[in-house]
């Protein structure tokens, strides 16, 4: 056995000492360092080049989530419980396992935070989870259903903030998620409000982490946005239980836990899941016929599941 030990590293040393392997392997290094020194300018960019060590989980930090009785949601809350973070409200519909509120009405949204200071103080970290969606053609939208989703979708998120900003920025702390997804990069055929409000909400992060840099002058708050692929939550049940989506569902747990792990960092990031989906995001800085091969690719997923749901019925 020692033997044969002592002959693959003889053999692994002598491959090791042939220039072209040798070259290959520099190669490697230098491209797994600019991958690392890329990361750290990211991560320095969106946070300002500064730390924040203030970050009190058990006693000072207020954490309010909306849409935190299912999915995503719940399991952000479970995980946060787990990690200690004791102070942690939930914003839903439902009355016995949170602060009830329709995320559609604004008059809500301002009485659920006078209740939220009230009884328990200014949260420092706001997750805006809360979603909704079906495929529908734009032709067969009724109006109320498209403002309903614009609503909780991405309105809410201007109104919240606009809420519980103010005493994060005067505090130059906080933390501020967006839960997006990859529909903020590519559109689908039937899908095209609820994208719509995935791509304002990357639009919103953004804006949001400029002014905060540029206007408040507070760089120690936070933002974050998280783009998951299909995750495995009641939205996209008739899909999975079609057999079309080609892809593994992504559990509802693990984007929780990057979501969590993000958090309790005291850093902002833009996270996409699963990871190796990355490049997604230069779509549309690709020639068009990629950009449109790519959609056409999503779309008829997304239309292959309508038609089986239609056959159900």
């Amino acid at each position: 056995m020692t033997t044969d030990v002592s002959k693959y590293i003889s053999r692994a040393t002598e491959v090791l000492k042939v220039p072209k392997v040798q070259t290959g392997l520099g190669v490697l290094l230098v491209l797994g360092a600019l991958q690392n020194f890329s990361r750290w300018l990211s991560r320095r960019a969106l946070n300002n080049g500064a730390t924040d060590k203030t970050w009190d989980w058990k006693k000072k930090e207020i954490v309010v989530v909306t849409g935190g009785c299912g999915g995503i949601g719940a399991c952000i809350v479970s995980q946060l419980q787990e990690k200690g973070v004791n102070k942690i409200i939930v914003l839903d519909m439902i009355p016995q396992k949170s602060m009830p509120v329709d995320l559609s009405s604004g008059a809500e949204i301002t009485d659920v935070v006078k209740r939220i200071r009230t009884d328990h103080g200014d949260p420092t970290v706001l997750i805006n989870n809360a979603g909704i969606g079906a495929p529908v053609e734009i032709t067969g939208m009724d109006e109320a259903r498209l403002r309903k989703i614009f609503a909780v979708n991405i309105i809410a998120h201007f109104l919240l903030v606009r809420e519980l900003l103010p005493p994060m920025i005067k505090a130059n702390h906080g933390h501020i998620v967006t839960i997006a997804s990859m529909a903020s990069f590519g559109t689908q055929a039937t899908n095209v409000d609820y994208a719509c409000t995935k791509a304002g909400a990357l639009s919103f992060h953004e804006g949001l982490t400029q002014e905060l840099r540029l206007v408040y002058n507070a760089p120690l708050v936070r933002t974050s946005i998280v783009h998951p692929s299909w995750v495995r939550t009641p939205l996209i049940a008739d899909l999975i239980e079609s057999g079309e989506l080609k892809a593994e569902p992504v559990a509802p747990e693990a984007v929780a836990g990057a979501v969590v792990k993000q958090i309790l960092s005291g850093y902002g990031a833009q996270i996409i899941i699963p990871s190796n989906l990355a490049m997604v995001s230069i779509v549309r800085g690709l020639p068009i016929w990629v950009q449109e091969s790519f959609r056409d690719g999503l779309s008829k997923t997304v239309l292959s599941v309508k038609k089986a749901g239609e056959k159900k019925i």
